[in-house]
């Protein structure tokens, strides 16, 4: 399951790694964004090996559109879930298009000569 939301980021947690019971090293980072809803949620992300660097150089306060996968997994009889960030967006200004420029009176080109017309090959 893949969704998108977008909000103002609000903290980004100090990078965490490790190695794991199998021996493979693993490194996470987690962010918090508030969302842009009428009733603001704050919501958690975790980024994952070299999804880390989606995270750089963003800063608290930024309006971003995050996609996230959501996952649940059980341990001991317990259920814990992770929200996966995979991709930030940063809203831009640059695919609002830019205004035509103003009509001015002098960009209506010159009516042609009436003797003109004779001059024409066909």
């Amino acid at each position: 399951m893949s969704l998108a939301v977008k909000g103002k980021i609000e903290q980004i947690l100090k990078p965490e790694s490790g190695v794991s019971r199998a021996g493979k090293e693993w490194s996470k980072q987690e962010f918090v964004i508030e969302t842009e809803e009428q009733y603001p949620r704050k919501v958690c992300f975790t980024l994952f090996g070299d999804k880390i660097s989606l995270i750089e150089g963003l800063s608290a306060g930024q309006e971003v559109e995050v996609s996230f996968n959501l996952e649940s997994r059980e341990y001991n009889g317990k259920w814990f879930h992770n929200v996966n960030a995979w991709k930030i967006d940063k809203p831009t200004t640059e695919n609002i298009p830019e205004p035509p420029p103003e009509f001015r009176m002098e960009d209506i080109p010159p009516e042609p000569a009436e003797d003109s017309a004779s001059d024409l090959p066909f």
